[in-house]
C-alpha cells in the first residue's frame, strides 16, 4: 500500500479536499471539531505533510472557479459580481469564465480550473454533453455547486440552488388577470430546457385553474426575439399580455411596439422576468419578476465557503424567493 495521501484522509474524515487543505494551512476558518477530525484521521492513517512541496503549491490554495454561462446578459453578470465579491471578503480569489453557452469550452474551461488547483467551483451550466463537464469534477472530487440551472441531476454530488422560478410564472400570471388581461401568451425560452419549463409551469398551473387557453412561442432569450414577437402580436396573434422569459425579451417587445407607434401597457400588457436593472429604466418600465439576484449570489458564496471550510455540503436543491415589482407595462395606472 502506497503512502496516505490527502485525498485519503479527506475521505477518512469525511471532508472535502480543501478542508484538509485549509486545516494544513492553519487556516482560521476552519472549526475546531473539523479541524480536529482532520488530525485524527492524519494520525490513524500515518500522513505526513510535505511542507515544501506544499509550497511551491500555495499560489493555488484559496482559488475559486466561477463558470457562467452567458456573462453577456446583465442578470448572470450580477450574479458573478455578487459572488465574486463575496468570495473576495472570505479571503479566496475567484476565476470567472463565460462559456457563452458552448458545452466544449465549458469541459475544457472546468479541466483547466482542475488542473490549477481550484478549491471549489459555482457553475451555471450550459445545456449539453453533461458527462464531460460533471464527469471530471466527480472524479476530481472538488467542491461543486451548479445554480440558476439544474443540468446535472445528480444533486447529491452537485447541489443545485435557483430562485424559485415556478413561483415567479404563478405571480406574474396571476397579476395579468387581475388586471383583465384574459388572452395571455408565455414568450421565450428554448423548448427541452428545465429552466424554460420551470418559469413556464406556474403560469400554465394559473390559466388551467381559470380555464384559459396557454399561447407558448418558445424562442432564443433575447431582444431580437422579443422584437420580432411584437410584430407577431401587433399583426397576427390573439393576445392582450404577455409572459416573459426573461427581461431582455420584454425588453425586445417594448421597441418593437414603439417601432410600430404603439405603447405597451395601453392595448397590451407585459410582465418580464429577473429584474435587472434596465427593467425600471425603459419606458414604460417593466413590470417584471425580481429574483434578488445579487442576495442569491452572496448566499452561494457562502453555502460554497461552508462547504469548504466545515465540510457542510448544501442541500440537493434550494429556492429562493422571488417578488412581483409592479410598474407601468402591466398596469399603466
Amino acid at each position: 500500500m502506497g503512502r496516505p495521501t490527502i485525498i485519503d484522509v479527506a475521505r477518512a474524515a469525511g471532508v472535502s479536499k480543501s478542508t484538509v487543505s485549509l486545516v494544513l494551512q492553519n487556516s482560521p476558518s476552519v472549526s475546531d471539531r473539523t479541524r480536529e477530525d482532520v488530525r485524527r484521521a492524519m494520525a490513524d492513517l500515518g500522513y505526513v505533510y510535505n511542507r515544501a512541496a506544499a509550497n511551491l503549491r500555495s499560489a493555488q490554495i484559496g482559488l475559486v472557479g466561477l463558470v457562467i454561462n452567458d456573462l453577456k446578459n446583465p442578470f448572470f453578470t450580477e450574479f458573478a459580481t455578487a459572488v465574486q465579491m463575496a468570495i473576495s471578503e472570505a479571503g479566496y480569489a475567484t476565476v470567472v469564465a463565460n462559456t457563452d453557452e458552448d458545452p466544449a469550452l465549458q469541459a475544457r474551461t472546468i479541466a483547466a480550473m482542475i488542473e490549477h488547483g481550484v478549491s471549489g467551483l459555482i457553475i451555471s451550466p450550459v445545456y449539453g454533453d453533461e458527462e464531460a463537464t460533471f464527469g471530471q469534477l466527480a472524479r476530481a472530487g472538488i467542491p461543486a455547486l451548479q445554480v440558476l440551472r439544474k443540468v446535472s441531476p445528480r444533486t447529491d454530488l452537485f447541489p443545485f440552488a435557483s430562485p424559485d422560478y415556478a413561483a415567479g410564472g404563478r405571480l406574474a400570471a396571476q397579476h395579468l388577470i387581475a388586471t383583465g388581461a384574459r388572452r395571455i401568451a408565455f414568450v421565450g425560452g428554448i423548448e427541452g430546457r428545465t429552466v424554460t419549463a420551470e418559469r413556464q409551469s406556474g403560469y400554465l398551473e394559473v390559466l388551467a385553474q381559470h380555464g384559459m387557453t396557454p399561447r407558448l412561442i418558445p424562442g432564443r432569450p433575447t431582444r431580437a426575439f422579443g422584437r420580432e414577437c411584437a410584430d407577431r402580436f401587433i399583426d397576427d396573434l390573439d393576445c392582450d399580455a404577455a409572459v416573459c422569459f426573461n427581461d431582455l425579451v420584454a425588453l425586445g417587445v417594448i421597441s418593437g411596439f414603439a417601432s410600430r407607434g404603439r405603447v405597451v401597457g395601453q392595448e397590451f400588457r407585459l410582465v418580464g422576468f429577473d429584474d435587472i436593472e434596465e427593467a425600471a429604466q425603459c419606458f414604460p418600465p417593466l413590470t417584471t419578476i425580481q429574483c434578488g439576484i445579487a442576495r442569491f449570489g452572496q448566499d452561494m458564496a457562502a453555502l460554497l465557503m461552508k462547504w469548504l471550510s466545515e465540510g457542510e455540503r448544501p442541500p440537493p436543491e434550494k429556492r429562493s424567493a422571488v417578488q412581483l415589482i409592479v410598474r407601468q407595462s402591466s398596469s399603466p395606472s
